[in-house]
């Protein structure tokens, strides 16, 4: 199933904030990516509804299993396609920003192409 490249991006930023501080809310996902609360509640609706994330009554945003999947193929894309232009001697963080933009594009195909040549020159 193919989702909205935003989505992607919020699905992504939840698992990364749960990494680094284990409990996420709407307004640390506002925070780390600068977007106001208001936009951050209705994407969070949105991926509610659409069954990727769960939110208690305290507010604690995690993951569903639909929803981790997605953010850690996301992620996953992210680290390799960073680590593989820096490689290349590109700028951490133009690479970093780079690879955020590739992440939602390639084909699995490509990616996997990238993976396979990364892991095998490093």
């Amino acid at each position: 199933m193919k989702i909205q490249e935003s989505a992607e991006n919020y699905l992504e930023t939840i698992l990364i904030l749960q990494q680094k501080n284990a409990n996420v809310r709407s307004i640390d996902i506002a925070n780390e990516l600068q977007f106001s609360k208001a936009s951050i509640s209705v994407a969070m609706k949105r991926l509610r509804e659409n069954g990727y994330i769960e939110m208690d009554e305290l507010g604690l945003i995690t993951l569903t299993d639909k929803g981790y999947k997605i953010a850690k193929n996301m992620y996953d894309r992210h680290k390799v396609i960073t680590g593989w232009l820096v490689s290349i001697g590109v700028d951490e963080k133009t690479a970093a920003e780079d690879a955020c933009r590739i992440e939602h594009v390639i084909s699995q195909e490509t990616f996997d192409r990238i993976k396979s040549f990364a892991e095998q020159s490093g």
